[in-house]
């Protein structure tokens, strides 16, 4: 009976882990879309969010059926907790991620700011190193890397605070930028919050490992 469990634990992490992959290859072809304007890609990323909110409730009520019928001792019970936790976190990722693809079909055919777009792309490209890293780290149960990759969001946050403050001031400049800007910031912050969500599961790599919630960005809103 226990090695079956410990299997179904198994399934659950590896699942989590095919649900995080979706997530990034989500989050990295909305922004792809969003700086070469690319309607259809935008559009192949809403359509395919269905798989990610799927593999959720799949995993989730994994998790609820494991409680029920294994009864779970408490370190066992801390596992799927986490993988639930985590799950959720990925889930709202990746409805960002629709949210960058929806500004593409929006922003599309507006006036351009190469060098905000080109910021986006560098923004872009930490946060999917922290979701690519963030997903080794909880397969490795790796606490000290989890730290790391939390501490790598004031970097984030600080090219985010960039663009914001850019996008302004090209708006206040050329109000024929307004539409376009509005968007720019919107995207930086879809970015932004998704950075936060990979500290959130960070949290729960420690949570997992020393069953203590930890706070590791405590600049960051949840």
């Amino acid at each position: 009976m226990r090695q079956l469990f410990e299997e179904e634990l198994t399934k659950l992490h590896l699942h989590f882990s095919e649900m995080g992959m979706m997530v990034n290859e989500a989050i990295y072809k909305s922004v792809k879309a969003f700086i070469n304007h690319d309607k259809e890609l935008a559009q192949e990323v809403i359509d395919q969010d269905h798989h990610i909110n799927e593999l959720e409730l799949s995993l989730e009520k994994k998790c609820f059926e494991l409680i029920a019928l294994q009864q779970p001792v408490t370190s066992d019970l801390r596992r799927i907790v986490t993988v639930m936790k985590a799950c959720a976190d990925l889930e709202r990722m990746g409805d960002h991620a629709v949210s960058i693809a929806k500004s593409t079909i929006r922003v599309k055919g507006t006036k351009r700011v190469l060098q905000i777009e080109a910021e986006i792309g560098e923004l872009s490209g930490k946060v999917k190193e922290m979701v690519r890293t963030v997903l080794e780290a909880y397969l490795k149960q790796d606490v000290e890397e989890a730290r790391k990759i939390a501490a790598s969001d004031t970097a984030v946050d600080a090219l985010a605070e960039v663009i914001h403050q850019q996008c302004i001031e090209e708006m206040k400049a050329d109000p024929e930028l307004v539409l376009g800007g509005t968007d720019y910031l919107l995207v930086s912050g879809y970015l932004e919050r998704i950075g936060d969500y990979v500290t959130n599961i960070c949290e729960w790599i420690v949570y997992l490992e020393t069953g203590t919630i930890t706070e590791l960005n405590p600049h960051h809103s949840i």
